[in-house]
């Protein structure tokens, strides 16, 4: 027998054999890769099933996400897991937000002249200082008034002479009144007899001056402005109330105003108006409170913080960590009988330690309030179809052993 033929009659089994040992050596790890794998295969992975004859293919439906799940109260007791009955109760949400004093609107006042003319003396200088109501503020010269003031008197003095008091003084006097003239002025140039230069322009309130928009010399007619006086021993706070919490903001809420730098302790107030449109550049929703400040420290311009409460209606709610968040979801495990069943629910406010469930439970049913991503991860594992841990249903099933595979010898064919 030559070599070749004899490689011939010995190479072939060996190549058999060879193939045969790889055949079932793939078939093992696939085996052993299926046993290993933990979860259900992804959808893009499902297998595909060809009709016979057909040449069709389909795809089986996807498992859910997840399923009930019962566990004993042994169980329970050793995760941690606890239930709480659903209840409504009223919302009471706090707000923060960033507060500014400014002057109360209602308490400015801005002084104006009733006739045309010039600042002849100014008895107000500088910005922020103090006044008191009737003070003189500055004093002006005007033509009209001084001819009236002339009209006036010449006309006391002709009816004077007859003894009668005609219609003539009396709306000569009127006239005096309405350009501006105290009454006191009036009778002190009836007694005196001479008209008065300069017309006295007084404070109407007690305050501080905001504003000066004259100085001496300065021409004036009624349309100008000569001071602005705010009357700060009564001072509004506003303040911004973030845009996703204005729904919570009620007037006559009750809140707690800290300003620091005042000097003063926190003290209460409540919401009196909310301005109807929102500030589009901070997008935040401005509110107003009043607060009295006889000492002055609460001073426009002032910054601090405002704590809002606000209590909504009676609604359903539940302790956050009892809802799991999906991305795409959100649910709750609802006690029914002994299993334990996932329910979406609508999410409505938010708060620190709870949230409102607008959809989804009803009033008396029981859910698990604590140690619920446990149970989570044991209802996405049953949902897979793995094994049930934790005291479940599902028995581990250990994989199915293969038989090890021997390899052909080589040397048993030289042997025969």
């Amino acid at each position: 027998m030559t070599p070749f033929s004899r490689f011939r009659r010995i190479g072939a089994p060996v190549a058999s054999a060879i193939v045969t040992t790889a055949v079932l050596t793939g078939v093992l790890w696939a085996q052993r890769a299926r046993d290993a794998w933990p979860f259900a295969p992804p959808a893009d992975m499902a297998p595909v099933m060809e009709t016979a004859g057909t040449g069709s293919t389909e795809v089986p439906n996807p498992s859910p996400d997840r399923v009930a799940v019962d566990i004993d109260a042994e169980t329970l007791q050793e995760l941690d897991i606890r239930l709480e009955a659903v209840t409504r109760q009223a919302l009471t949400q706090l707000v923060r937000a960033v507060a500014t004093i400014v002057p109360d609107e209602s308490r400015i006042s801005h002084v104006h002249t009733r006739v045309a003319g010039w600042v002849e003396q100014l008895d107000i200088n500088t910005t922020g200082e103090a006044v008191r109501a009737g003070q003189p503020l500055a004093r002006i010269f005007s033509q009209e008034l001084f001819s009236s003031q002339i009209e006036y008197l010449a006309a006391r003095k002709a009816t004077s002479a007859s003894g009668i008091m005609s219609v003539v003084v009396a709306s000569g006097r009127t006239r005096l009144t309405v350009l501006g003239m105290a009454p006191a002025d009036i009778d002190a140039i009836e007694q005196s007899g001479e008209p008065t230069r300069l017309v006295t322009v007084v404070a109407p309130r007690s305050g501080v001056v905001v504003n000066r928009g004259i100085s001496v010399g300065t021409s004036v007619d009624p349309s100008t402005t000569l001071l602005t006086i705010a009357d700060l021993s009564r001072v509004w706070v506003l303040a911004e109330v973030p845009e996703a919490s204005m729904a919570t903001v009620r007037i006559g809420a009750r809140a707690q105003l800290d300003f620091p730098a005042s000097g003063r302790a926190p003290f209460p107030a409540r919401i009196e108006f909310i301005y109807p449109m929102l500030t589009e550049q901070t997008r935040t929703l401005r509110v107003r409170l009043a607060v009295a400040n006889p000492g002055g420290g609460l001073r426009p311009g002032l910054y601090g913080t405002v704590a809002l409460e606000s209590v909504g209606a009676a609604v359903i709610t539940v302790p956050r960590d009892a809802v799991v968040d999906t991305g795409l979801q959100q649910h709750v495990f609802v006690v029914t009988g002994d299993r334990f069943e996932p329910r979406p629910v609508t999410l409505g406010v938010q708060l620190a330690d709870r949230v409102e469930v607008r959809t989804g439970l009803a009033e008396g049913e029981r859910i698990v309030s604590a140690g619920v991503f446990l149970l989570d991860s044991e209802s996405r594992l049953r949902a897979t179809g793995g094994a049930g841990g934790h005291g479940g249903h599902g028995t581990p099933v250990a994989p199915a052993k293969t038989p090890p595979v021997v390899p052909p010898d080589p040397h048993a064919i030289h042997r025969k």
